[in-house]
């Protein structure tokens, strides 16, 4: 008899479980569908990756704000995901020089807030819908140094190009000069 009960509760509990799920899909869908309609109004995207904890004074900074600028006075939009570090920079960069600055922002209990240089944003509560938004519109991509994220981001780009399931697109990688040095010594 207690068997018999301890499987109902396991039953039970997968059943709210599973309904809790259910509403999750219509959380996901909602952002996907808000995202692409943000999307719709951009053209000549070009989305720029790299740290967020980069400050001012950084050279990549500095080089990812010098790119935004070129991009945004050639009238391409540039897109980052809102934040700090690199992400601030290429947004300064393009808001500057008075092309589109786009942020596309995550929802985290710490750390991440839009930056000051975005003309158009959004939000996101989930990774991978925020990773779709950043990557689905962009005719070129620029990864600045960064960390896990960063790497995240670049594997997902060229795996789904390798793959056919979004078109291939120009890759610009700015090596930090720590693994230059390496590089010319072999």
């Amino acid at each position: 008899m207690e068997d018999k009960k301890h499987y109902q509760n396991i039953a039970t509990a997968g059943a709210v479980v599973n309904y809790r799920d259910s509403w999750r899909i219509f959380r996901i869908m909602a952002e996907f569908v808000d995202g692409y309609q943000f999307l719709a109004e951009l053209k000549k995207e070009v989305t720029i990756l790299g740290s967020a904890r980069l400050p001012e004074n950084n050279k990549y900074y500095k080089e990812a704000e010098r790119l935004g600028y070129l991009l945004g006075k050639n009238g391409f939009t540039v897109i980052t995901g809102g934040g700090p570090g690199i992400m601030e920079a290429g947004n300064k960069g393009a808001y500057e020089s008075g092309g589109e600055s786009v942020g596309l922002n995550i929802q985290l209990p710490f750390e991440q807030r839009i930056n000051s240089y975005v003309k158009k944003a959004t939000a996101f509560y989930y990774f991978f819908t925020r990773k779709v938004m950043l990557t689905s519109p962009a005719n070129a991509f620029i990864f600045f140094p960064g960390g896990f994220g960063t790497l995240d981001e670049f594997f997902e780009v060229v795996d789904n190009m390798e793959l056919g399931f979004m078109p291939r697109s120009p890759i610009v990688m700015v090596r930090s000069e720590e693994h230059t040095s390496e590089l010319q010594s072999h």
